[in-house]
C-alpha cells in the first residue's frame, strides 16, 4: 500500500470502529436496567470497548498525520502492540465469550465487527505498515502495562460494585485463586502473541 492507501484504509477503518463503538453504546443505553451513569462505567468496563475505541482512535490518528513527521503513535512497536490489544480481543471472543450468547439483529453486526472484522483490518493494516524491522522484544513488557492496568481496576471495581464484565474474572462466582489463574492464563497469551507478532514481522522483512 502506498501513502494514499495507508490514508484511505486508515480513514475507512476509523469510521467502521467509531460507527460500531457509538453504535455498541446506543444499544446499551437503549437496554440498562441500571442508571445512566452506571450504564457508562459499564460500558467502558469491557476491554473490547476500550481496544475498539482505541483503534479508533489510532486509525483517525493515522488517518490526519504527516507520514514524515514521526509522532508516538506512529514509532515502531506502537501498531503492534494495538495489533496485540484487538487480536486478544478476537480470540477470547472466539474461544471463550461466543458459546455463552447468541446476539441477533443489528446487536449481532455489531458484535461481528468489534470482535472479527476490526481485528482482522488491524492486522492487515499492521502487515503493511508496521515498521517491523525494528520492532524488539524488549518491547514486550511495555506492552503488558495497558492490560495490567485494566485487569487489577475490573477486580477493585468488581469487588465495590458488583459488577464484572467478563465471566473470567467474577471473583463473587470463582473467587480470587481462580481469577488469578485465568489472568495468568491471559497475561501469558498477550506475552505468547505479541512475541509471536514481532517473529512474523521479521519473517515478513526476510521475504521482501
Amino acid at each position: 500500500m502506498n501513502t494514499d492507501a495507508r490514508k484511505y484504509y486508515s480513514s475507512l477503518g476509523a469510521i467502521i470502529a467509531w460507527t460500531t463503538v457509538i453504535t455498541q453504546f446506543v444499544l446499551l443505553i437503549q437496554n440498562t436496567k441500571v442508571a445512566e451513569f452506571e450504564t457508562i462505567v459499564r460500558f467502558f468496563s469491557y476491554f473490547t470497548i476500550l481496544t475498539n475505541t482505541l483503534v479508533a482512535v489510532y486509525f483517525t490518528a493515522i488517518t490526519f498525520s504527516n507520514p514524515v513527521q514521526k509522532t508516538f503513535y506512529q514509532k515502531p512497536g506502537f501498531l503492534t502492540a494495538v495489533s496485540l490489544y484487538i487480536t486478544v480481543v478476537g480470540l477470547v471472543y472466539q474461544i471463550v465469550l461466543r458459546p455463552l450468547w447468541s446476539p441477533t439483529g443489528l446487536q449481532f453486526i455489531v458484535d461481528e465487527t468489534l470482535h472479527s472484522v476490526i481485528p482482522v483490518m488491524t492486522i492487515i493494516f499492521w502487515i503493511f505498515y508496521e515498521e517491523k524491522e525494528t520492532v524488539r522484544y524488549k518491547m514486550i513488557p511495555g506492552w503488558l502495562i495497558f492490560p495490567l492496568v485494566y485487569f487489577f481496576l475490573v477486580l477493585i471495581r468488581g469487588s465495590i460494585s458488583g459488577f464484572y464484565p467478563y465471566p473470567f474474572v467474577n471473583m463473587d462466582q470463582l473467587g480470587i485463586e481462580r481469577v488469578i489463574v485465568n489472568a495468568v492464563m491471559l497475561l501469558l497469551l498477550f506475552i505468547v502473541l505479541g512475541a509471536a507478532f514481532i517473529w512474523i514481522g521479521k519473517l515478513i522483512v526476510k521475504r521482501t
